[in-house]
């Protein structure tokens, strides 16, 4: 047999392989009678896991994946586990969770979008969850190197993983035509949380949370577990009893040699907005401090946030200290000083151990300090998070 051939017959085992594959996938997802398929600039971990841990506590035999943080699947019975990854993420390995599911028997599988690249997100969807109920959580400046250049290209993006014949919910408000516009083409019903939603989360709900939830992410995960005929307490109790994501907000207090320190965890936050809101958050729970020390992980392959944020940065309430960390501190450094910050006020670790970073923290800190996490939770954000957390007490933050 010639070469070509062999390469003729070859490729076309692979082909029949693959749609032997697809055809295999479309009839495990048809085993799974709800899939909601999570997305947004903001918080769809956060999201996923309420909605999941809501559905739980309602008796529906559910299981989640996140990609927040760090990759996790969550089964019916809270449990959960890292995502096993031979390579590289890739939205492939959404066939082996959906396999997972229908093995664990799932009523429901709650699974959070890993793409970011417009026609991947599409791809998701389309191919690989084919959801009944899609969710996008919110559309900021983010990515924008993959789905800008502007705030409202990212929501462009976003609509891509719309579902067709299904739902759509949202809690975004200022690009609510776009999701419009997706949901009348794919013939889907669009439900966006209202700001009367929001105001209807009273204190006392967000207070059953040990960590920082917010009042939209609440109001998102209740809406679509309500609907799915979960009483809304009920899925509350479930929501404040599960375990959050590596990179929610929380709070640590600890007393490091007369010095008090409280260190909080707000490197998920991402986005200018979102990053501001919760620095202010931060200094309104922690007024009486004698220092506030503001930790920036940076990531050289994430040069356009470390941009946006310097930018932005000298706007914001004013901290003592700007501490830099990660790679590529430069070009939040180079933005941040063109803005206006003082450059006497910025500290450099790059590429540090997470105990050296810890010391400066100290030498930083003088006799009592607010130090908060911000721009990136991955790499040296998370080891930081993780040292805090082993010598401290978590505190909760009201």
């Amino acid at each position: 047999m010639s070469s070509i051939a062999i390469l003729t017959a070859a490729t076309g085992l692979l082909t029949a392989a693959g749609i032997a594959e697809a055809a295999a996938h479309r009839r495990r997802l048809k085993q799974i009678p709800i899939r909601i398929h999570v997305n947004g600039t903001r918080g769809k971990s956060s999201v996923a896991r309420l909605i999941a841990a809501g559905l739980r506590s309602g008796g529906i035999r559910t299981c989640c994946k996140t990609t927040g943080t760090l990759p996790r699947m969550i089964l019916p019975d809270g449990a959960e586990f890292p995502v096993f990854r031979p390579a590289r993420a890739n939205v492939i390995e959404q066939i082996r969770i959906v396999a997972a599911a229908v093995d664990l028997k799932a009523e429901a599988l709650v699974i959070e979008c890993m793409a970011l690249i417009p026609h991947l997100q599409w791809l998701s969807e389309n191919k690989f969850v084919n959801a009944t109920h899609g969710v996008i959580t919110n559309a900021r400046e983010d990515h924008l190197d993959v789905m800008g250049p502007g705030e409202r290209d990212v929501g462009l993006a976003l609509a891509g993983m719309t579902p067709v014949n299904g739902k759509l919910y949202t809690a975004e408000r200022d690009h609510i035509d776009i999701f419009e516009m997706s949901t009348k083409d794919r013939n889907t019903e669009l439900i966006g949380i209202t700001d009367e939603d929001v105001e209807a989360i009273s204190d006392e709900d967000l207070n059953g949370f040990a960590y920082v939830e917010h009042a939209e992410n609440v109001a998102l995960a209740l809406r679509i577990c309500q609907d799915l005929g979960v009483d809304r307490q009920v899925a509350l109790d479930g929501m404040w009893a599960a375990k959050p994501d590596s990179g929610a907000m929380t709070a640590y207090e600890m007393a490091f040699f007369m010095r008090d320190i409280t260190f909080v965890n707000g490197f998920a936050a991402n986005d200018p907005e979102s990053t501001e809101r919760i620095w202010q958050m931060a200094l309104d729970r922690y007024p009486n401090v004698k220092r506030r020390i503001a930790v920036f992980n940076c990531r050289a392959d994430r040069p356009d946030r470390s941009y946006q944020l310097g930018n932005v940065v000298a706007n914001w309430p004013q901290p003592d200290h700007y501490l830099l960390i990660g790679s590529g501190t430069y070009i939040f450094a180079k933005a941040a000083t063109r803005a206006g910050i003082d450059p006497m006020k910025i500290s450099f670790a790059e590429d540090r151990r997470v105990d050296e970073i810890f010391e400066t923290v100290v030498e930083l800190a003088g006799d009592s300090a607010l130090v908060m996490g911000m721009a990136n939770i991955g790499g040296v954000g998370l080891e930081l998070v993780r040292y805090f957390a082993n010598r401290s007490k978590l505190k909760k933050f009201e």
